[in-house]
């Protein structure tokens, strides 16, 4: 992994000798991101969130094509909505608040952007990267009272890092907008779709759990969640231009 972060690194500034001695583009960017995970084959809600990212571009001839590294904050996860229960004071339905599973992540990305002509001063693009994601935390915490006096029902993930995977790996494809504001300013519209390849959380099945129903030992299944998240993001880019000036 350390070579080929080495080696994008190296053609990032380094294409034909000319991205090097043209400059390249910097920036940071955030925004909206909504989560989906994947539960056992079972789709949970999504999870409303945000996200904030660094980024450094190179500058080929033209602008046509470029590669980009990015590193930022991202939070994944899923949740429980619409679940109702009974009000005893007028004898209707409340609607619960929203029960979010939150996993904040460290992500790094390496990839590249096609561009084409869109209007004066504006280019559309598509990009694709490789991302690996280090899960730094999560809110599982607040599950595990209710884990611990309610065993036999396993309805949250358990809140220990033998079950939460601290390294993931996906990709990350999209497209957006470029816009020059001035020489060496800009502003980029982006959307992405960021699936994971591997599971974010996996439990293997836990035997002699008491169901709380029948009083008898049964095993709680595997659970395998696999994050997918969907990225709405703004951001600003500075361009920094080398000259040359010969004597």
């Amino acid at each position: 992994m350390k070579k080929t972060i080495l080696l994008f690194i190296v053609a990032l500034f380094g294409m034909n000798g000319q991205a090097s001695a043209q400059g390249y583009y910097f920036g940071v960017k955030g925004g909206l991101s909504i989560g989906v995970q994947n539960w056992n084959g079972f789709e949970r809600d999504p999870l409303l969130a945000y996200h904030g990212v660094a980024f450094i571009e190179n500058l080929s001839e033209g602008n046509r094509f470029s590669l980009f590294a990015q590193a930022g904050y991202h939070q994944r996860g899923s949740a429980f909505r619409n679940l109702f229960f009974s009000n005893v004071f007028n004898g209707g339905f409340t609607r619960a608040p929203a029960t979010e599973f939150i996993f904040n992540n460290a992500s790094l990305v390496l990839g590249g952007k096609q561009k084409y002509d869109f209007a004066k001063d504006t280019k559309v693009y598509y990009l694709f990267g490789i991302r690996g994601d280090y899960t730094v935390s999560t809110n599982l915490g607040k599950y595990e009272l209710f884990n611990e006096l309610n065993p036999g029902f396993a309805i949250y993930p358990f809140n220990t890092y033998e079950f939460i995977r601290r390294i993931n790996y996906g990709i990350t494809v999209g497209g957006g907008f470029e816009v020059a504001l001035s020489e060496f300013v800009g502003g980029l519209v982006e959307f992405t779709v960021n699936p994971d390849f591997s599971d974010q959380y996996r439990q293997p099945a836990v035997p002699n759990v008491t169901d709380p129903f029948s009083g008898e030992l049964r095993t709680l299944p595997e659970r395998r969640i696999r994050n997918l998240t969907f990225e709405v993001t703004i951001g600003l880019r500075f361009l920094r231009k080398v000259i040359y000036i010969e004597d």
